[in-house]
């Protein structure tokens, strides 16, 4: 990592830190049930914080990490084989999967990209019920009293506003892959 930054770790600290979510996904999705995938991430991230100095900024660092996420999960396994109760899967599944979940942990930014945009897109009332069910998880029937409307008239209202959001999704991702 080279470059003219007086502080070189910055910008890695930056791309480490926007690919959390998507490095605990891909680790979790590699451990389907496994309590410690969280620990396995955490591994994972402490290894590409001592490799920092082998990724070139510019390249494809959710493709680095990911490798490096892969390998964790690897030796974690191994160490689990040991224990004859555990499921094991076979090298070609784990194949099969290591090549498949990344581009489901950028189609997962994708979607959440186009929700963010599908969101601004909403009425400021329809914004703020969905707002206070899902982000701040408000019981409908406080909400409903805190604006004055029955909590079946709510239901019927996000019921629509789901379906508004999912069609507006599907329409971004749609364009999304007719542009790749």
């Amino acid at each position: 990592m080279g470059g003219e930054n007086p502080d070189p770790d910055s910008e890695f600290i930056t791309l480490l830190t926007a690919h959390q979510s998507a490095l605990r996904l891909y680790v979790a999705s590699l451990l389907p049930g496994e309590s410690r995938a969280v620990d396995v991430a955490q591994q994972a991230n402490t290894t590409i914080w001592k490799k920092r100095d082998d990724f070139e900024i510019g390249t494809n660092f959710k493709a680095w990490i990911f490798a490096i996420a892969r390998f964790e999960v690897l030796n974690f396994r191994k160490k689990q084989a040991k224990d004859s109760r555990r499921l094991v899967f076979s090298e070609e599944l784990e194949d099969m999967m290591a090549e498949e979940l990344p581009q489901l942990a950028n189609d997962l930014d994708i979607r959440q990209t186009a929700l963010r945009d599908c969101m601004e897109n909403l009425k400021t009332a329809e914004r703020e019920l969905i707002l206070h069910r899902y982000f701040h998880r408000t019981p409908l029937a406080d909400y409903s009293k805190e604006i004055g409307r029955p909590v079946g008239s709510l239901k019927v209202t996000l019921h629509r506003i789901r379906g508004k959001l999912a069609k507006c999704i599907g329409s971004k991702m749609a364009v999304k892959e007719a542009r790749a």
